[in-house]
């Protein structure tokens, strides 16, 4: 049997872009490489990718991984973490310009721009990140496969601006797949919220699930009955007193992770409509105040999130690598701004 974790939508980090199959291998089978035999059970993946998944330690027998000779047996455990299955949608190549941080043979940063969508999906066929990889790279991993992901080995919501790192190679997308999988990838955010938390830093733990009332939105559950377990590290960085700069660190990858979050612990992200950051939360909500926020609001329609550094280890030479990225125009100016409103 296999069982999967379904992808979501829209997801600030990547734990969500992998399936986890896990088989039992039937007591009645006879010796075969893993790869014809997994070949059989899982529709749509080619005998390569499985062959650089598994030269990637992404497939596992019993807990450990094995060689592409490797023969299975009846009763193994076999884990398998892939990339997200082909989708039907063809990808229309889009000459679009991108904000290049760092390429090699291997793989490639991207610095995405607020407003951009990632992948296409309903109402975004074109104009998104994955239409500009198809244009700039023809060779991508996923596209040779004709599938409608190219390359993407994570991604964040249409209006977080932030670093994405992009697989150019089979053996690099299941490498660096399987990192995001452990949580061993360094992921920052800068997010700006609502009022000043009353540590200046700790840990939010609390199940993330779909809103039983808004399936757009994200809800904390505590107690662990619903939704996915997620942690996120905070540290304010910077107190404005009707806002803050906070850092985030993430250690899991769930939908809307940092935005439910910060939510939960009372401090919406600022301008953040879908989770009520879009109001004047914090500070009198009239006179000069009021149409400084609004000025603010209209400079950044947008939530305040940004994706400013990735590090994880690399597929060639597993040295770990770490990238920095400014923050976008809009976020810097709402700083400067509030920055100069606290100064006041």
């Amino acid at each position: 049997m296999a069982e999967y974790l379904e992808p979501e939508e829209n997801t600030e980090d990547s734990d969500e872009l992998y399936e986890h199959h896990r088989i039992v291998v039937d007591k009645r089978q006879a010796l075969l490489r893993i790869d014809k035999f997994l070949m059989d059970r899982l529709p749509n993946v080619t005998r390569n990718k499985l062959q650089e998944a598994i030269r990637s330690e992404s497939v596992q027998v019993n807990q450990k991984p094995v060689k592409v000779s490797y023969k299975v047996k009846p009763q193994d455990i076999i884990t398998i973490i892939l990339a997200e299955p082909p989708r039907d949608t063809d990808v229309v190549p889009e000459d679009i310009p991108l904000t290049f941080v760092y390429e090699d043979e291997e793989l490639l940063l991207v610095n995405k721009e607020p407003g951009m969508v990632v992948h296409p999906a309903y109402n975004n066929w074109t104009g998104t990140l994955v239409n500009a990889l198809t244009f700039y790279l023809q060779n991508l991993p996923t596209t040779r496969h004709g599938e409608g992901r190219p390359g993407l080995v994570h991604r964040i919501d249409k209006d977080t601006s932030g670093l994405l790192v992009i697989a150019k190679t089979d053996y690099s997308m299941a490498y660096l797949a399987k990192q995001f999988f452990d949580h061993t990838i360094e992921r920052t955010y800068y997010a700006l919220v609502w009022g000043v938390p009353k540590e200046e830093q700790g840990t939010i733990t609390g199940h993330v699930g779909r809103s039983v009332k808004d399936r757009r939105v994200m809800s904390v559950y505590p107690d662990g009955t619903y939704g996915k377990h997620a942690v996120t590290h905070y540290k304010v960085l910077r107190n404005f007193k009707y806002v803050s700069l906070v850092q985030c660190n993430l250690e899991t990858g769930r939908t809307h992770q940092i935005r439910a979050h910060m939510k939960y612990l009372g401090h919406p992200l600022f301008s953040d409509a879908m989770y009520g950051g879009d109001k004047i939360l914090s500070g009198s909500p009239n006179g000069s105040y009021k149409s400084f926020v609004e000025n603010a609001f209209k400079l950044m329609p947008r939530q305040a999130l940004h994706a400013k550094s990735l590090g994880f280890k690399h597929p060639i030479s597993k040295e770990v690598i770490q990238f920095d990225s400014e923050l976008p125009e809009d976020f810097a100016a709402v700083l400067a701004k509030w920055e100069l409103y606290e100064g006041q």
